[in-house]
């Protein structure tokens, strides 16, 4: 399984450089770091707190 995700990532990385997309990097940072903010914050007492911003 992370070896899956490892080609997934090289693979996105890949199509990025060759595409010239570099648009897109702001883009999966941004969606990655909410994605890890919602997943911490359902195992922490800061919960209630990030679930108003939604």
């Amino acid at each position: 399984m992370l070896k899956d995700t490892l080609d997934f990532l090289k693979d996105l990385g890949g199509f990025i450089k060759e595409q010239k997309n570099y648009w897109l990097v702001p883009l999966i940072v941004t969606l990655v770091s909410l994605g890890a903010l919602i997943i911490f914050a359902q195992s922490s007492a800061i919960a209630p707190f990030i679930y108003t911003l939604f």
